[in-house]
């Protein structure tokens, strides 16, 4: 890139770094404020309305939270759904994304209509509980993954990715020997796993946001995900249906409560995205641009 020394590219460029500054700071801060609330004593929460640096610590929201094993018991259940839930979305996907970028495929043109129908029109919330109810997913935790197997979306991107891949690639293989279930899995999914990389850092958010899925499917608490769970326990926090036998006998402000919430339910994306997001930017600009 040549750097433009002129006073106007200067300025162009003060600006824009200045802007760019603005909009991180913009990004950042209401995420440190839901940090700092959340370690933040209830005199100053009520004192002030926006939290930066706590003058006082305190860590009674997060033990307010963790004072029992039902919390490390959802987390493992939304741990589980998330792991085996992605694993299995992008095998259904990467297998339906790779024959729809198949142009010799008989009838591909009807089979992609029907796919791309989904993404405007679905059955509804009650149809959606009477073919769970009749297959008998209610209250299992494969309810929360059969019905949401396939996001229509994500194969669209996988399918489009498949399609520029060089021709040459699998011409070679056949070459060499290869049938279609040796091209995908030795050619093809190496080849694309910044698309698969973005795909299933989507499928995962998904997996772990659940929520009102577990709220229609599943009856036995011990099975909620983490997400219901923290839900519970902002209600409770509030003193709404509190049970003294279960959480702690004098709950923490209910702001700081909401605050950790958060955070607990963020932190575990946070942690997982530094690893993909080399892959994230180029897989999705590359998955949905081309074609």
């Amino acid at each position: 890139m040549i750097e433009d020394k002129t006073a106007g590219g200067r300025l162009f460029t003060v600006v824009n770094i200045t802007l760019l500054l603005l909009f991180a700071l913009l990004c950042i801060l209401p995420f440190m404020h839901v940090i700092a609330g959340s370690f933040t004593t209830s005199a100053e929460l009520a004192e002030k309305a926006f939290v930066i640096f706590p003058t006082e610590w305190s860590i009674d929201a997060y033990k307010y939270i963790f004072s029992t094993d039902t919390i490390f018991r959802a987390l493992l259940v939304s741990i589980f759904v998330t792991a085996g839930g992605t694993l299995w979305s992008m095998l259904l996907s990467v297998l339906t994304g790779y024959g729809m970028s198949r142009k010799d495929l008989p009838g591909r043109r009807v089979i992609m209509f029907f796919i791309v129908f989904t993404l405007l029109f679905n059955g509804g919330m009650i149809p959606t509980f009477l073919v769970v109810q009749q297959t008998g997913l209610l209250n299992s935790l494969l309810a929360l993954v059969i019905p949401v197997s396939i996001n229509a979306f994500n194969m669209i991107i996988l399918k489009t990715f498949f399609q520029n891949l060089p021709a040459s690639l699998e011409e070679s293989a056949r070459i060499d020997g290869c049938n279609d279930f040796g091209i995908l899995f030795r050619i093809v999914i190496p080849c694309s796993m910044p698309a698969i990389a973005t795909i299933s850092l989507f499928y995962a958010v998904t997996y772990w946001n659940t929520y009102m899925h577990a709220i229609l499917y599943l009856e036995d608490a011990s099975k909620w995900p983490v997400q219901v769970l923290l839900r519970q326990i902002v209600v409770l926090a509030s003193g709404m249906n509190y049970d003294g036998s279960t959480y702690m006998d004098v709950p923490p402000p209910e702001q700081s409560v909401k605050m950790a919430v958060i955070v607990v339910a963020t932190i575990p994306v946070l942690l997982v995205y530094p690893f993909l997001q080399k892959h994230f930017a180029k897989g999705a600009l590359l998955g949905s641009v081309k074609g």
